[in-house]
């Protein structure tokens, strides 16, 4: 589903609303699939977090 590269937009963080509305490029992708990227130091979790992927002039919503 997601890939390595994919820009994201995180729309809500379970727990940390400070990092809603960051923009960042995923750049790992763990063993428990948690996305790791350039938008902090926090791991986003598909599972509890609400993230849109952003490639080029489309716009996906996945949670």
């Amino acid at each position: 589903m997601y890939k390595i590269g994919d820009k994201i937009r995180i729309i809500n963080m379970k727990g940390e609303d400070h990092y809603n509305g960051r923009e960042g490029v995923i750049e790992y992708i763990d063993g428990l699939d948690q996305l790791h990227g350039t938008w902090g130091g926090l791991a986003i979790i598909p599972e509890e977090d609400l993230i849109e992927v952003i490639n080029s002039e489309v716009v996906e919503r996945v949670n």
